[in-house]
């Protein structure tokens, strides 16, 4: 049994990679950053027009009609490249779409944002850390929704919002477009400038039912994935850079590569980080291939990776010396990600518990 990629999904990393390199070096995503919006729809239409938006979009809604794995392979090149900009809400967003079989609002807004000319976010987590959709307490009731999201990525450039909320049918997911009177959205003070996120505010806002009720779930354990997988190749850009250097800095008249402990402590970020990569691929393809599992599986990958791409991140920063924690140095670019990555859709607590929920223990 082959457990690797195959020819087409390599050509697929290699692809987003060599477009990164080129058009995405860390010049450009600290420029990107210290923009108002951080957001440039330059880098996000060239993105696009490589396919990397239309991923796992049907092939009769103008998409490649690929799996999961296929979009968490772009999840790693982006988390590689610290790429700014909306990828992970507005796939979160393209999941929740496909996922509930609503044939109205996938005509609407799936080919738009395949091509890269509509954008979509998420609305789903709540005040306190509170990613659990059956503690929300957004509503909608006679077809208006209010209620406060304060952890919604690029809610001022997107197009369309999906909001998960709750009705007298339990949790669920609403449609919400630009300009819909009662939004009111207020941008704050992020630790990841590469990801931005806005405070949105409903108040009696006019919203559509998303239909299909496993939409919200399926869309949470596809986030969670992708962050995984972002978590990775973060994690494994941070390495490659630690090795680099090292190589690079001398200190008592010899590279610090030289020293035993610099080595093993290399080593061990080495070790720890490549078993997880298994992690990933796997809860991508029980999403697609073993859906009465998968959500157990994104838990966990979403626990495990983050929590490694926090020790790497300390390891590696360690490891710099005095330079690691200076604005002028790029390697605080993948630490301010590896703290996205940690909250955004739950802690490695919350979802460690969830983990242990789904297998009965």
């Amino acid at each position: 049994m082959d457990f690797g990629l195959s020819e087409e999904q390599v050509l697929l990393k290699s692809t987003i990679r060599r477009f990164l390199d080129e058009q995405c070096p860390t010049t450009r995503v600290r420029a990107i950053m210290e923009s108002d919006t951080g957001h440039d729809s330059a880098l996000w239409q060239g993105l696009a027009d490589l396919g990397v938006a239309s991923l796992v979009v049907p092939t009769d809604l103008g998409g490649a009609g690929l799996e999961l794995l296929d979009l968490a392979l772009g999840a790693e090149e982006l988390g590689y490249a610290a790429t700014p900009g909306p990828f992970l809400a507005n796939a979160i967003a393209t999941v929740a779409l496909v996922e509930s079989g609503d044939a109205t609002q996938q005509q609407r807004w799936l080919a738009d944002m395949s091509g890269g000319s509509a954008i979509a976010t998420a609305a789903y987590g709540e005040a306190d850390s509170e990613w659990d959709p059956r503690r929300f307490t957004t509503r909608v009731a006679a077809g208006k929704l209010s209620g406060v999201k304060p952890l919604v990525p690029y809610a001022g450039v997107a197009d369309v919002m999906i909001v998960a909320a709750v009705d007298d049918s339990g949790p669920g997911l609403w449609v919400v477009e630009r300009g819909a009177p009662g939004v009111e959205v207020t941008p704050l003070t992020v630790v990841d400038m590469t990801r931005r996120l806005d405070s949105v505010r409903f108040a009696d806002t006019p919203a559509t039912r998303l239909g299909g009720g496993a939409a919200l779930q399926r869309s949470i354990d596809a986030g969670c994935v992708l962050i995984a997988a972002d978590a990775f190749g973060g994690s494994r850009r941070c390495l490659e850079m630690t090795v680099t250097y090292s190589q690079q800095r001398e200190q008592f008249g010899q590279m610090i590569a030289a020293f035993q402990a610099v080595k093993h402590q290399i080593a061990n970020v080495a070790c720890e980080l490549e078993p997880s990569l298994a992690l990933v691929w796997y809860a991508a393809h029980a999403f697609d291939r073993i859906r009465d599992k998968s959500e157990r599986h994104a838990a966990m990958a979403k626990a495990h990776l983050t929590d490694v791409y926090d020790r790497v991140m300390r390891d590696t920063t360690e490891l710099h010396g005095g330079i690691g924690f200076t604005w002028e140095f790029d390697l605080h670019l993948w630490f301010r990600r590896a703290v996205f990555d940690r909250g955004f859709l739950g802690d490695a607590h919350y979802h460690r518990a969830r983990a242990a929920d789904l297998a009965g223990w």
